[in-house]
């Protein structure tokens, strides 16, 4: 009788070893799983949305246009005219805040993600001041009346206007838009990629 409990010792100890081990296995899954888990593609996506919107503008595109406008007077029996040439630069933007978790679409099937983008907006014109040109004709009515300051500012008001109308032309709009998906695209499949994750990312405005 007195050899049992020496006999039962190296059983719990053989117990003790099993039950270290089942727990360091268990550690090493949980660690394994928590990892996995950071190259989930959807966190990873989740964390590319949260760099966007802190970068809250993104400029795709810029373009310089110029405006060529003329304004004419008549009074006393006289005319004047100013011609204005203004060189302008418009920014197109996009606002990354606008941009929601519900405006992406990630298909695990196809290891692809859908970004819907807001649309663009307009910033400017920006005037290059140095760079205006102007000519006038009817030197008397200029000099005599106060029609030049009323040409100049049809003209400047007549100029920023056609330099908007240019800058929402097809062609530039749509360079801007490809311009804008480009770069959202980027930055969504740069970190899936450095993740290990090899996902097609496309981006569209909305009503494409």
């Amino acid at each position: 009788m007195t050899d049992r409990p020496s006999r039962l010792l190296p059983r719990l100890i053989l117990l003790a070893a099993a039950a270290l081990l089942a727990l360091a296995a268990w550690w090493a899954f949980s660690a394994w799983r928590d990892w996995q888990r950071g190259y989930d593609p959807e966190t990873v996506v989740a964390a590319s949305l949260q760099g966007l919107q802190e970068q809250n503008v993104l400029v795709p595109f810029t373009a310089r246009y110029v405006a060529v406008v003329t304004s004419t007077q008549s009074r006393l029996g006289l005319e004047a005219k100013k011609t204005l040439i203004m060189p302008g630069t418009v920014r197109y933007e996009l606002d990354l805040g606008k941009l929601k978790q519900s405006d992406l679409a990630w298909d695990a099937a196809n290891n692809s993600l859908g970004v819907t983008l807001p649309p663009l907006r307009l910033a400017g014109p920006e005037i290059d001041l140095d760079s205006i040109s102007e000519y006038r004709d009817g030197v008397i009515l200029l000099t005599l009346t106060d029609a030049e300051k009323t040409l100049d500012a049809a003209n400047r008001k007549a100029a920023q206007e056609e330099l908007i109308k240019q800058a929402k032309g097809t062609t530039p709009m749509r360079l801007a838009r490809n311009a804008a998906r480009t770069a959202v695209e980027q930055s969504f499949a740069m970190p899936l990629k450095a993740a290990g994750i090899d996902a097609k990312v496309t981006a569209r405005f909305a009503g494409e």
